[in-house]
């Protein structure tokens, strides 16, 4: 009897013995740190103007599988898309790019009546498009943030196109670094916001 106790004894030791050992190589969750896009450096300046009797709703812009995502995107070369490992934005891109143009849109000061497609309120006017870039590329070398946006201003009552333009801020990376990265689609974005915000109130007030 003693001898089927010890018998049982071991064989309980290395069924514990072996899920230690399962357990030791596992592998480690990914540490991914967290990236939001930088607030503006060079904030739109306030305009002088008088405030317009439209309204705004700013939609968040179409874009590919690659760019919809939370990761930070990098064409390392030719037709290639990756990302960088261990970093994430806070969120997808198209959401970025919307909340970006209505903090300008904010600091500009012309358009009181501002809103969002979060919300079901009703507009004049809606801002959307589509998301063409919002990436890293290597030209070459030297790598530099690139963000392309197809803007179309559409007027809500019937749903017709009133303008579109296609807009671009590129900026040179003197840092490859993630952190480095970051900062650049912050410079990028403060390039892209001015030249947004002056074309949206040009076509607006055109309708008026």
């Amino acid at each position: 009897m003693k001898r089927t106790y010890r018998l049982a004894g071991s064989i309980v030791l290395a069924a514990g013995l072996s899920l230690l050992s399962a357990c030791s190589i596992l592998p480690k969750p990914e540490i991914v740190d967290v990236y939001r896009l930088p607030a503006a450096q060079a904030p739109v300046a306030s305009s002088q103007g008088a405030p317009v009797k439209w309204s705004l709703r700013l939609e968040k812009p179409m874009t590919t599988g690659a760019l919809n995502s939370q990761n930070i995107v990098v064409v390392p070369e030719g037709n290639l898309i990756s990302n960088y490992k261990g970093a994430r934005w806070s969120d997808t891109a198209p959401v970025l790019l919307r909340n970006r143009l209505l903090e300008a849109f904010l600091q500009d000061g012309r358009i009181q009546g501002l809103s969002t497609d979060d919300s079901n309120l009703q507009s004049d006017y809606e801002l959307g498009g589509e998301l063409l870039a919002f990436q890293t590329h290597y030209n070459g070398k030297n790598p530099e943030v690139l963000i392309q946006y197809n803007a179309r201003m559409v007027r809500s009552s019937d749903q017709r196109v009133i303008a579109s333009k296609r807009f671009e801020a590129r900026q040179p990376l003197s840092n490859p670094m993630v952190p480095g990265v970051v900062a650049g689609f912050g410079q990028a974005s403060d390039g892209l916001m001015p030249q947004v915000v002056q074309w949206v109130m040009q076509q607006g007030q055109a309708q008026r």
